[in-house]
């Protein structure tokens, strides 16, 4: 049977105390009610109706207490009315002293008196000073509070946790290889400090979201056996000002007394940003920074702590966060290629029941552009999808629906389409695959399919046949051409006026990688080998260039993109047949797999106006 956690001493103590002093003043706050109100509930009359019935015998006893009295009337055995004498006896008030009723006197009790007396004065200060006690130490707990703001929100990963190995990292061999080397520093100092060489104060660990940079940071920990201190960049800053830097010192203080350590800071680049394009000195996000830099530039070469950190903005940090002496290297985690992708596959899963069909080499083939973390997505959506089906194995077609679920969306199977809805889907994903078909540069087409997925009414799919590092100015024509290719189809089949909004999320990608060729790849007509990268200071966006320029790239862009249109008309004219057999079948079907594709499309020409190279 598991032990229940039992509270700690000090609050059971402190709950206690406090119960108990309420409790107290509960107490004597009712015995003072009822000293006050001896008489109950009793009713009051005047003293000479009392007197006037006890003469006629109405009355059975009269108990009287200094000048209280109380009345028991005939045919009750307790007092149920009470009066209050003059001073003198009450047969003074006009009791004869034949009447048949019993009278009792009895003494006030000086003691009660004296108690009744000391209550009355003491008692209300009793309940004032305790009100102030209380409201003492709720404010001293607050204050408490209030100090540990400036306490490091620093995570301990140490030997109770669960370790994560190089062996468990697949792919970036590379920067496995720098990582590895940082191991060695923590492991054998003394090798190194006899040849003169430094330990590394700091590496950055830069890459896209979900390549495994803090993975790969718990591995070095791991690996090195040294407690890992790991804590968000936005996590240093608080509304107050101070509280960041405060914790950067209580950070590495910590660091330094459990050397060797790590340091791990993520998503730095939330307090190190440019400090030049931030403006307002001694905001919150600065004063963190300065501290971090200072701690940095101050370290103990023989400390043994270093500092990791990991962002996917390099760009924005802060060049003396940089320098030599404070990240003195850069590490770059890669997105992952086929080979790696296929190694992150068997790891995920490695402990998941999967048939033997299941082709993971195929997987990885198609999910060129993943990162580790959508295969790990992958992975676990396909088991949730076997789970769904009350299954025990995961099968090929489990694989393939978690695969489009992560990339594209998961299926709006509820979504109702009506005909005229379905027909203009299918033109238009029809129009997409015809054109990207026929294109000597665009990637084959994967799958087509005219169930609405995320927020798209369909899908066509295109995939590459291996991974890319580059891509040609040509292949980016392509791109473009394709894209256009729905919105073509729909004027090829309605006319000018009867296009719709099915095409809006194509038109922003369109314009999107347009205005990259030209601002950014320099794959300008007019601009070429030009590039004006735009940047971002605190009151908005900075354009590194003239209005006439901006001007210029406004028509280049408008080139590319009147280009694209005019080869998408040109080949969906030309196979006219084409799209409306490949519509056809969408109808029929829904959805396409690349053979079927490729069999309906068999005989799809490229017209000469779509040709951009001989």
């Amino acid at each position: 049977m598991a032990n229940k956690k039992q509270p700690a001493k000090g609050k059971i103590s402190k709950l206690t105390r406090l119960t108990a002093f309420w409790v107290i003043i509960s107490l004597v706050g009712l015995a003072v009610i009822s000293m006050l109100m001896p008489s109950g509930n009793l009713k009051d009359v005047p003293l000479s109706d009392v007197v006037k019935r006890a003469n006629s015998g109405k009355v059975e006893q009269l108990e009287i207490t200094g000048n209280d009295i109380k009345v028991t009337v005939k045919g009750e055995d307790k007092p149920t009315e009470k009066t209050v004498k003059e001073d003198g006896t009450i047969y003074d008030q006009g009791l004869n002293k034949d009447a048949k009723v019993k009278v009792q006197i009895s003494q006030p009790s000086a003691t009660g008196d004296i108690v009744l007396s000391l209550l009355t004065i003491f008692l209300p200060i009793a309940i004032i000073i305790g009100f102030f006690m209380f409201m003492m130490r709720q404010a001293q707990g607050q204050n408490n509070q209030a100090m540990s703001f400036g306490k490091s929100k620093a995570r301990l990963y140490g030997a109770d946790k669960k370790k994560v190995l190089f062996k468990d990292v697949a792919g970036n061999d590379a920067a496995k290889q720098d990582l590895e080397e940082i191991v060695d520093f923590l492991k054998f100092p003394k090798k190194y400090e006899q040849l003169g060489a430094k330990i590394p104060r700091g590496v950055l660990l830069a890459g896209a979201p979900g390549t495994g940079k803090t993975m790969m940071a718990r591995a070095v920990a791991s690996e090195a056996g040294v407690p890992f201190f790991s804590i968000s960049g936005s996590e240093f800053v608080e509304m107050f000002a101070g509280v960041g830097a405060s914790r950067v010192r209580d950070l590495f203080s910590k660091a330094k007394k459990n050397a060797p350590s790590i340091i791990f800071i993520d998503e730095i680049d939330a307090v190190a940003h440019k400090r030049d394009t931030r403006g307002g000195n001694g905001r919150e996000d600065e004063q963190t920074l300065n501290q971090i830099l200072v701690e940095m530039d101050g370290f103990d070469n023989e400390t043994g702590v270093i500092v990791m950190a990991a962002t996917n903005r390099a760009d924005m940090l802060d060049p003396a966060l940089l320098r030599p002496g404070r990240f003195d290297r850069r590490v770059t985690i890669v997105l992952p290629e086929r080979k790696d992708r296929l190694d992150i596959l068997k790891i995920h899963f490695k402990n998941k029941p999967l048939d033997s069909a299941v082709d993971l080499d195929k997987l990885a083939a198609k999910t060129a552009g993943s990162s580790g973390a959508d295969l790990a997505n992958i992975a676990n959506e396909a088991a949730i999808n076997t789970a769904r089906a009350n299954r025990k194995t995961i099968t090929s077609e489990d694989v393939d629906a978690a695969f489009e679920k992560v990339a594209i969306g998961p299926e709006r199977k509820s979504k109702i389409m009506n005909d005229k809805d379905r027909e203009l889907s299918a033109y238009h994903e029809a129009g997409h695959a015809i054109v990207g078909h026929v294109l000597p540069d665009s990637d084959p087409v994967h799958k087509v399919t005219i169930i609405p997925r995320g927020q798209t009414g369909g899908v066509t799919w295109f995939l590459p046949p291996e991974d890319k590092s580059y891509t040609s100015i040509y292949e980016f024509k392509d791109i473009l051409a394709r894209a256009m290719g729905g919105r073509m189809a729909e004027k090829i089949l309605y006319g000018d006026d009867g296009v719709t909004t099915g095409a809006g999320s194509d038109l922003k990608h369109v314009a999107e990688i347009a205005r990259s060729m030209v601002v950014e790849e320099g794959m300008g007509q007019g601009l070429r080998n030009q590039v004006f990268a735009e940047d971002r200071d605190y009151f908005g966006m900075i354009k590194p260039y003239s209005d006439q320029t901006a001007e210029k790239i406004d028509k280049e862009v408008a080139g590319l993109v009147d280009e694209a249109t005019q080869r998408a008309e040109a080949v969906l004219k030309e196979n006219r047949k084409y799209l409306d057999d490949l519509a056809k079948v969408l109808l029929d079907k829904e959805t396409i797999e690349e053979d079927e594709v490729n069999k309906v499309l068999k005989g799809a020409t490229l017209p000469s106006k779509a040709k951009l190279h001989n």
